[in-house]
């Protein structure tokens, strides 16, 4: 029997971000939270990167990456290739 999470602060909107999750009333996407994430930034320095955010907020961005790590990561990684692209362009 698996139990299904709610995620009270992530959403997708198909004209926010191409649907892709982001946090609830903002545009900011659940990847941008993780790729920081990564970098080292803790919650409490994400909160700070991202003002508009709560600490609650930030938890559950965590949350549903652990959640949807492959989806997010491929986000992630497509969007790591295309700055990329973007840059050697120049």
């Amino acid at each position: 029997m698996s139990t299904k999470v709610i995620h009270p602060y992530i959403t997708s909107d198909k004209e926010i971000g191409g649907g892709r999750p982001i946090i609830s009333g903002t545009r900011t996407r659940v990847s941008n939270i993780v790729a920081y994430y990564k970098l080292g930034l803790s919650s409490d320095e994400l909160v700070r990167e991202f003002p508009h955010l709560t600490l609650s907020q930030i938890h559950d961005a965590l949350s549903y990456y652990y959640e949807h790590q492959e989806e997010i990561d491929r986000e992630i990684n497509e969007e790591s290739e295309d700055n990329i692209k973007k840059l050697l362009s120049k």
